[in-house]
């Protein structure tokens, strides 16, 4: 009996093809939901392969044809809180080449670097956005992000998250009202009539 309830070996072939097929079109949205996460393209790009390497050493657990994009998203979250996890634990750290290359810069005004795709992301949210979504604990962060940014359902999110879906909701209640909050003098100044009585 337990034999017949044994999970089938893929071949080293048939992984790659689920792979290739099912979990690389997501890929974009991965690095995206990685990079809201972190605002850092490395720590993006180290989470999204993290996440992958667990989706293809588990891939015999996934159901071939379901939700991929899903799957991947719960795997890279909870790379994500782990990682977060051991960096809270951990001493801060300061890279001593970049002070060495900030000193010995000739513009030791600006403070960070140019970075081509945290500018899109940034043009594309804007950065009154950009900041007030960054400036969310995480938590909450992570509700908007997959919901506004990336679609998922209610029901989605609760997979993902690991919570129920009326958490779902509410914490995604809050984390709109906490935007809100963040944005109403940016709405004013772009233009939008922001009433009150109309709440």
């Amino acid at each position: 009996m337990e034999e017949t309830l044994k999970k089938i070996e893929l071949t080293e072939e048939q992984k790659n093809k689920v792979f290739d097929e099912e979990f690389v079109p997501h890929l974009d949205a991965l690095y995206n939901f990685a990079y809201h996460l972190t605002y850092n393209q490395e720590d993006a790009e180290d989470l999204v392969q993290d996440a992958l390497v667990k989706a293809y050493r588990f891939i015999e657990s996934y159901k071939k044809g379901t939700n991929a994009k899903a799957w991947l998203f719960k795997i890279l979250k909870n790379a994500f809180i782990n990682e977060y996890r051991k960096k809270s634990k951990r001493p801060y750290k300061v890279d001593f080449e970049d002070i060495v290359s900030y000193h010995n810069s000739e513009d030791t005004h600006y403070v960070g670097y140019l970075d081509l795709r945290e500018d899109i992301f940034q043009g594309m949210l804007g950065d009154q956005v950009t900041t007030a979504l960054e400036s969310l604990p995480v938590d909450f962060r992570t509700v908007v992000i997959l919901c506004d940014l990336q679609g998922f359902t209610y029901e989605e999110m609760a997979s993902i998250i690991g919570i129920p879906i009326g958490t779902v909701r509410s914490r995604l209640h809050r984390a709109r009202n906490m935007l809100k909050d963040k944005l109403i003098n940016y709405a004013k100044q772009r233009g939008y009539d922001i009433d009150p009585v109309d709440e």
